[in-house]
């Protein structure tokens, strides 16, 4: 059966958007360089013609550079076709990426939502103001029994804060006067007396060197007595 009809070729998948622009970049590549050959052609035509005298030679030449313009031209209309193409293409491949972005993002958000919605399952407006209201429960038994343990001992309960304030002015003052007399023992000492003047001792010589030189001459020492004679040392 196979020799009859033959196989059943596959299809080609058709060509991306990609592999037909890189494919008419190819041919504008190729364009542009037979554009750039006719216009080497094309200058070396005009050079001629402007050495060349009027006449058959330069008619001939004017023909060519002619014929060459006209290539020149039709190719230039090519490449404005491709560019047209491609940009056309870099149009409809921008368009396909933006839509393909927007099926991620459609994607990202469909997944965020049903992962938002199990997590709204678990948790409950009921249970946190449930849980709000019990640790506010705590706090005010926690507070109630540190002031409980923060009471004193032995403490009527009816003592009157004026009297104690009395009280305590009456102490202020107390402390006060006592800051006033200072006690015998912390009092300065008193002017002590004269004890040379007492005894009738001789004053303490100055530093005269004159007057202890005119002392020596006498035989008397600084306190006013007599010196005691040397011995002479012999030779």
């Amino acid at each position: 059966m196979r020799r009859v009809f033959g196989v059943k070729k596959d299809k080609e998948p058709p060509p991306s958007i990609q592999d037909a622009s890189d494919r008419i970049n190819k041919r504008g590549d190729t364009v542009d360089e037979k554009l750039k050959k006719l216009d080497a052609e094309l200058s070396r035509y005009k050079e001629q013609i402007k050495k060349t005298r009027p006449g058959p030679a330069q008619e001939a030449l004017k023909a060519r550079a002619m014929r060459v313009l006209k290539q020149k031209r039709m190719y230039e209309g090519q490449r404005d076709m491709l560019y047209n193409q491609t940009f056309n293409l870099d149009q409809v491949a921008f368009a396909s990426e933006g839509l393909k972005d927007a099926q991620q993002t459609m994607s990202s958000l469909k997944s965020a939502n049903k992962e938002l919605k199990g997590m709204m399952k678990t948790v409950k407006i009921q249970d946190i103001d449930n849980l709000q209201d019990e640790m506010m429960d705590m706090m005010d038994m926690s507070n109630e029994i540190q002031e409980t343990l923060g009471r004193s001992y032995n403490v009527p309960d009816d003592i009157d804060e004026d009297e104690l304030m009395g009280e305590l002015d009456a102490l202020e003052a107390d402390m006060g006067s006592e800051a006033d007399s200072v006690p015998s023992y912390l009092q300065p000492d008193k002017e002590e007396p004269d004890l040379y003047a007492e005894l009738n001792l001789p004053s303490a010589p100055s530093g005269n060197a004159a007057a202890a030189g005119r002392a020596n001459a006498q035989g008397e020492d600084e306190l006013g007595l007599p010196t005691v004679p040397r011995a002479s040392v012999r030779s």
